[in-house]
C-alpha cells in the first residue's frame, strides 16, 4: 500500500510541485493550502506523514503542529523561511520531527521523508514487549511510554532515541549514532539536532530536566540511559 503524505503550504507552486515529486516517488499525496483545511484533511486522509509550512494564511503552522500532535503521533516535517536556531528548537518543542529551511530541493525533502518513515517502520519490530527503567515503562508492542502509569506523548524521533537507550542501558551513544537512530542511516543533519531532541525528551520524562536521572550527558561524546533499567 502506498504511503500517504499530507502537504500543507499556502503557495500553490510549491505545494503542487511537492505533490508531483512525492507521487513520482510512489506516495499518495494530498494538499492543504491553509491550517483549517489541513486539520480537516488530516482526519479524513489519515496520512503517514505531514509536511507543514510555518507561514499559513489562517492558522499558523506552529499552532497546526500543536493541534495535530494533541491527537496523533503522525511524523511532522516543518518547512520555513526562518533559519534561526530558536525557530528550529521551538519546532521540536511543540512536536515536529524534522525541519527544513526554504529554499530547498524537492528531492532532498523526499529523501528526508523516506528516511523518517523507514525509521518509524523499523521501530514497530519488537523482540521484547516492554522495557522498564525505574518509573518509565516503554511498551514496544503498543508503542507507548508511561511514567508512573501516566502516558507520555513522544514524537517518533524522541521515541526511537528512548527505545535505543532502554534496549542498551548504560551504553554511551554518540550524537551521530543518535541521529541515525532517530532518522535512519545516511541522514545528514547538524549534531545540535540531537541536543534539541534530548532537551525535549528530558522535559517529558524527567522530574527535573535540569537534573536528569534518565537521560545522562556523556561529556564530549553524547548521551546514555541512567536509572535502574530491566
Amino acid at each position: 500500500m502506498a504511503r500517504k503524505i499530507l502537504i500543507v503550504d499556502d503557495e500553490p507552486n510549491i505545494a503542487d510541485t511537492l505533490k508531483a515529486y512525492f507521487e513520482a516517488a510512489g506516495y499518495t499525496a494530498a494538499v492543504a493550502y491553509g491550517g483549517v483545511e489541513a486539520l480537516s484533511l488530516h482526519k479524513e486522509f489519515r496520512p503517514d506523514v505531514v509536511v507543514l509550512d510555518l507561514m499559513l494564511p489562517d492558522i499558523g503552522g506552529e499552532q497546526v503542529c500543536i493541534l495535530l500532535r494533541a491527537e496523533s503521533d503522525v511524523p511532522i516535517v516543518m518547512l520555513t523561511a526562518k533559519s534561526q536556531d530558536e525557530s528550529f528548537v521551538n519546532g521540536l518543542r511543540i512536536g515536529a520531527d524534522d525541519y527544513l529551511t526554504k529554499p530547498f530541493g524537492p528531492k532532498l525533502l523526499v529523501a528526508k521523508i523516506d528516511a523518517l518513515l523507514r525509521r518509524v517502520a523499523g521501530g514497530k519490530e519488537a523482540e521484547i514487549a516492554e522495557f522498564v527503567c525505574d518509573e518509565i515503562a516503554l511498551n514496544h508492542v503498543a508503542h507507548t511510554v508511561r511514567k508512573r502509569g501516566e502516558p507520555v506523548n513522544l514524537t517518533p524521533g524522541e521515541y526511537n532515541i528512548l527505545l535505543a537507550m532502554m534496549r542498551e542501558p548504560g551504553k554511551a551513544f554518540s550524537r551521530r549514532e543518535l541521529i541515525a537512530i532517530a532518522f535512519g542511516e545516511g541522514y545528514d543533519s547538524d549534531e545540535r539536532m540531537v541536543d534539541s531532541y534530548v532537551k525535549q525528551l528530558r522535559q517529558k520524562i524527567e522530574d527535573d530536566a535540569k537534573l536528569p536521572k534518565y537521560i545522562l550527558t556523556v561529556r564530549g561524546f553524547g548521551y546514555k540511559l541512567g536509572g535502574g533499567a530491566s
